[in-house]
Parts: C-alpha cells; structure tokens; sequence
C-alpha cells in the first residue's frame, strides 16, 4: 500500500508544494528510508517520527517503510516533514487513503508532541494559491497562519489529534480567522526629543524618511550618531498592510517572528561591523541575511569603514535593485531587499580630525586610505552625507525637550501622501528615490536660477550623472516637505550641501 499526503517546502522566502510518498511492506528487519534528496534533518526525521508513533500508540508498519519527497530534484531542509511522514506512514500500514486536498506541515518530539515550524505564512499563502481546501499544522503557528484568511486551518498539538482528524475517528474544530491573531503595538520608547541638538542631522534623517534616500552620518565618537539612527524607527511612516505580511513572512522564515504577532512597524536591523558576507546577504541554503531582513525597513551600518570590503561591495546591487540574487551549488534565488541605509563613521581612523577640543593623531594618507575603504562606486549610491558635530555644553544642559518623534513623523506622512498622488499612476514607483531619469525631467523641473546653481555644483564638485539624479530626488522631497509644488533654489541649495564627502 502507497500512502500519500502534501506537504510544502521552503524555497528562498516561498513555499513549493511537496508530495510525501510511504510505501510499506513486511520485513524481518525494520528500516525506514528517506529518499528524495533530504538534508540531515529531513533523514533524522526517521528517528523521531518512529518514537513519536510508538509513544502515540499509533499502529504503523514495523517492516520496511521507503518515503519518496516528490520532486526528488529539490532540496528537502528541516524538520517541517516529521508530522505528514508519520501520518503516511500510519495511512499505509492501515492501507488507507487520505482524499482531502490538505496541505500538512510540523515537527514531531520524541512524545509526539507537534512543534512550531518556519515559515508558515509562505506555506499557507502557497496553499491558498494551490487551491487547497485546507491544513494541518502545529497549534504554536496558528497565530501565524491565521493571518492568512479564506483557508481553514486545524491547529493541533499532538499527533494523535491528526491522525485521529484523518482517519475520521474525531475531526479537529477549524481555527477561526485571525480570532487569534494579535498585533504589536506602535509605540516606541526612543524618541528624537531625547537628542538635544544636532538640528541640521535631524532634518536630513526627516529627509531621508520623507523620500528613502540612503543616507551616512559623519562625525567624532560621542555626537550621537548611534542615538540619532536607533530612533529612526519612531519616525518611519506606518506600514501598509501588505508590507506588514510581507516583512512578517520573511522573518518567519528566517525563525525571527514573534508567534504572538505580526510586524507593524518597519523592521530596524543593525549587524555588526564583524558580519560576514553571508550573513549580510544570504546564508547556507539560500537563507535570507540582513539585507533581507531590513525589507521594508531600515538597515543601519555603523562603523561603515570598519566592515570587509567584499561585505560593502555586496550592497550595491540592492542599493540600485531593491533585490539581491544568491548563487549557490543548491540554487539561485533573489530576496526582496527594499531598504533604507543608514550608516555611519568617524572622519579619520582616530575619530578626531573634525573635533575642535582634540588633536587629530592621523597623516592625511592615513585619512585618505581610511575613507577609501568605501568604495566610489558605494559612496556615490548614497544619496545624503551629512556631518554630525559635537554638540556644546549649554546645549546639553538645556532642560528644554526638542521637537518629538511624533512630530516629525506628521511631516513625512504628509509628505508622502504627496508622493502617493503623485505616482498613482505609477505602480513601480512608491517615493522620490524610485524616480528613473523619466520622472526626473517630468516632476523636477527648476528654473534657471536653479540651473546655474546646479551647473557650479557639478563642475566645482566632479558629480557623477548619479549624483545629479539624487540631488534632484533629494530636492524633491524637501519641496514635498515644505508642500512646494516647485522646486525652490533654497531646496535645491540644501540637497547640494548634503554633498559633504563630494565637497571634502
């Protein structure tokens, strides 16, 4: 008797379906065998789906038992096999059939226990676009897959539940949509009213929201370069319901995701300056890195010159893409990866060649090879540089708050319903800095004032045609700010000074 159930597997950030197949037959010696390609933890499911069916007292054959995972030409990974191979496996000892289109997914203990799986949202939107009537899986996901509505779902959290469920001894209750389904809240602890002073980073960190250019901080240790980026996420706009699945999906995948919510608010992801090329973006089998994480959300670089050049070059193609494609002997596959940069350095490698009150200790080769550790090619994708000075002492002492996050956050949502209206009409394009040079003639028109301002900038300062680009982008999103139809010479004058390391 051949017994079959569908299962999925994880591609990338998708789901594919997965056909199990048990063939059993006696034998004087017991084995199961797992073909298909499987990884480690797909064969160890052997191990773990024969005690968990002993444990359960769930009759199942003790001779030979071979399990296909049809295609054989994908690679099976993890655990997520363990409750739909056991099941077969109970299915043809009984020589039973299983006629529902159901999809079945999750992990099986030693006791039969089921246990939370990755990724589930992509399985169950796989399973919504397959046309599956339904699914089984563990309890613990529930609040996930809840967030997919239309399919009903069985949480259960033992394997007796489903096998009782699918051979109709006690059918399992169908988890109402989203009755479980929590959400995190908005509110932020940090705030932009904690930073006193630095008046000129704020305003070009409300730019950078405002229109999503990338953006590098630079400045001595100790002016608040950390402080300003780690409150970015107080200010970012509110996300759309569609990011929110997306990103939530992703670090589903990725085992990140709270199991009591979904993220509403962007993500803020802050790797060390150690990382390694595939932690940043993408590691062993396809796994999504950092630069996928922060989809939707903010990827912060501290320390920028301190990370491996083969680690920085990788962010060029996101950068200029919003996606990054990984190669590898198991595959290819592209990660969304819509983010916006924030990162930050010291001017000189001992951090004081711009602080007033301390000797710089540093050659000038030396600060000249300290900034070339960012590459050209990078520093130009960047579309604001912006210095971040020391702040004196009757500022910080001042009792009086700044302007708050919500504040600010006002500013740039309005700004950025002009920027909605403005592309309606344009699917591919969501703020300022997805304009193509299209759009560029079309929404960024100056005057002639504006042109010979522009055409000494980019003689005195070498720009390249991207650094043109961006600063009419730039000044198109202070004008929105300002709720200027037109671009304004102050406006472009302003988005020429956030050329800092083009000046210097």
């Amino acid at each position: 008797m051949i017994a079959k159930i569908s299962s999925a597997t994880l591609q990338g950030i998708e789901a594919i379906p997965i056909q199990i197949e048990v063939h059993a037959k006696n034998s004087e010696k017991p084995n199961i065998t797992i073909v298909g390609l499987p990884d480690t933890a797909v064969k160890e499911s052997a191990q773990r789906v024969n005690s968990a069916l002993t444990n359960s007292e769930i009759p199942f054959s003790q001779g030979t038992n071979t399990i296909n995972l049809a295609p054989a030409d994908i690679r099976k990974e993890g655990p997520l096999f363990d409750l739909p191979i056991a099941l077969a496996m109970a299915l043809a000892k009984q020589e039973q059939s299983f006629k529902e289109n159901c999809l079945i997914v999750g992990e099986l203990a030693l006791d039969g226990s089921v246990r939370r799986v990755k990724g589930i949202l992509a399985m169950i939107a796989m399973a919504k676009k397959e046309g599956y009537e339904s699914a089984i899986i563990p309890a613990s996901n529930l609040n996930e897959a809840s967030l997919i509505s239309e399919l009903p779902l069985y949480g259960i959290q033992h394997l007796l539940e489903g096998w009782n469920h699918i051979n109709g001894t006690q059918k399992i209750k169908i988890q109402k949509e989203n009755d479980q389904t929590k959400s995190k809240s908005n509110q932020v602890s940090l705030d932009f009213s904690d930073v006193k002073g630095q008046l000129q980073a704020k305003r070009a960190l409300e730019i950078a929201i405002a229109g999503r250019h990338d953006i590098l901080l630079i400045g001595p240790p100790g002016t608040g370069k950390s402080m300003l980026a780690k409150r970015l996420p107080s200010i970012m706009p509110n996300m759309s319901k569609k990011e929110m699945i997306e990103t939530s999906n992703i670090h589903s995948i990725a085992g990140l995701l709270d199991s009591e919510s979904l993220i509403t608010q962007a993500p803020f992801r802050s790797p060390h300056h150690t990382i390694s090329y595939a932690g940043l973006v993408g590691g062993h089998y396809l796994k999504p890195g950092e630069i996928t994480l922060a989809h939707n959300g903010i990827l912060f670089l501290d320390e920028l010159p301190e990370f491996k050049r083969s680690v920085l070059e990788s962010l060029r193609q996101p950068l200029e893409e919003e996606t990054i494609t990984l190669s590898r002997a198991s595959g290819s596959i592209r990660f969304p990866a819509r983010f916006l940069m924030v990162a930050a350095m010291n001017p000189c490698p001992c951090g004081n060649h711009t602080n007033p009150k301390k000797q710089c200790t540093c050659s000038p080769k030396q600060i000249d090879n300290y900034r070339r550790k960012i590459s050209g090619p990078l520093l130009d994708r960047i579309d604001i540089h912006i210095e971040v000075p020391l702040i004196e002492y009757e500022t910080l002492s001042e009792k009086e708050k700044g302007e708050t996050s919500l504040d600010i956050q006002k500013r740039i949502i309005s700004s950025q319903k002009i920027q909605d209206d403005r592309f309606s009409s344009f699917p591919h394009l969501k703020t300022n800095a997805d304009m193509s040079p299209n759009e560029l003639q079309e929404y960024c028109k100056i005057n002639k004032s504006g042109e010979k301002y522009l055409r000494q900038a980019m003689e005195e300062l070498h720009l390249s045609a991207r650094a043109h680009n961006q600063i009419f982008k730039v000044a198109r999103t202070i004008s929105d700010l300002e709720k200027s139809q037109e671009i304004q010479d102050n406006h472009l004058l302003e988005a020429i000074g956030y050329r800092l390391l083009d000046r210097s």
